[in-house]
């Protein structure tokens, strides 16, 4: 069977099963062309939360299918691929929040959205990368346990200067690859090129960047900007995307190893198998975490 002859099949089933099929901006295109809504993690979230499906395919990363199931608890969730996990995301668990809560009963936990359930259940309030900041200027809290990303802890430092942020050496380890050195040799390649960079990157790549921002608002950048040439300082497969978007401007990756192994798992055989009901994993959660993890995403909604 072809990709073409896949993807038609694909979309028959889904038509059948009436399913939704989300993706996650980093997947591949052949994956991206079947989804029904494209995004970063949150938007795939609040977009399932107002579509009338009862399933749910998420082509993206385990967190991600666990936000969409807690945000449409009464809907079927299915990971397309079971094993596609996220590093940062289990980096560190609830007891270690716990311990810092009890020396610390004074302190808020912010929690990225890059997170397990488990974890957000312990936590005082979700962020994303494009809210983070905005939502921790409104805390009334003067101390902030942010995890786990500390590259994207230091960037909403830098921005709200009268808390204390408190990190702990957590993170991205792709998009913390790149150094200062890789984007030297890439702006001295394309010196004409804007810079967007993603605040999961090391402080030292920021810094030089042209724009900051999620995947969400390095995308919205580049569509509406009237420069012609982009440095992409964030998956590798951001800038592929935009040459298929805007074929008049040109797109660098920003470092070739920006690619994550676990994203690039999904295939449209998964997909596929996943409508059929022979694959994935469908997601279940104990209806306590649910309604505890909900509080902190609620908590966001609120605040962002």
């Amino acid at each position: 069977m072809t990709t073409y002859e896949l993807q038609q099949e694909i979309l028959r089933l889904k038509k059948e099963k009436n399913a939704c099929i989300l993706a996650h901006s980093y997947q591949g295109h052949d994956v991206l062309e079947i989804a029904d809504i494209c995004g970063d993690s949150f938007r795939l979230s609040q977009a399932a939360a107002q579509v009338d499906a009862p399933l749910f395919i998420v082509c993206g990363v385990h967190f991600m299918a666990e936000t969409v199931k807690l945000l449409s608890p009464e809907k079927k969730v299915i990971l397309a691929h079971p094993q596609a996990g996220c590093p940062m995301a289990e980096q560190f668990g609830p007891e270690e929040v716990l311990a810092f809560r009890k020396e610390n009963p004074d302190a808020a936990v912010v929690c990225y959205v890059n997170t397990t359930a488990a974890l957000k259940a312990v936590c005082d309030v979700c962020v994303t990368s494009s809210s983070a900041v905005n939502i921790v200027k409104k805390m009334t809290q003067k101390k902030i346990l942010f995890i786990p990303d500390c590259h994207l802890g230091a960037y909403v430092a830098s921005h709200v200067p009268d808390k204390e942020i408190v990190l702990w050496n957590g993170g991205c380890p792709i998009h913390a690859g790149a150094t200062k050195e890789d984007v030297a040799r890439v702006k001295a390649a394309h010196p004409n090129a804007k810079l967007l960079v993603h605040p999961e990157c090391l402080p030292e790549v920021v810094e030089q960047a042209d724009m900051v921002g999620s995947t969400a608002d390095i995308l919205k950048y580049a569509r509406q900007s009237t420069a012609k040439e982009f440095i992409i300082g964030t998956e590798i497969s951001i800038a592929e995307h935009l040459s298929f978007e805007c074929p008049e401007k040109v797109f660098y990756p920003m470092w070739p190893k920006l690619q994550c192994a676990d994203m690039r798992l999904t295939t449209l055989p998964d997909v596929h198998r996943a409508l059929l009901g022979t694959g994935g994993l469908v997601m279940e959660m104990e209806a306590g975490q649910m309604a505890q993890a909900r509080r902190c995403i609620d908590a966001m909604i609120r605040l962002g």
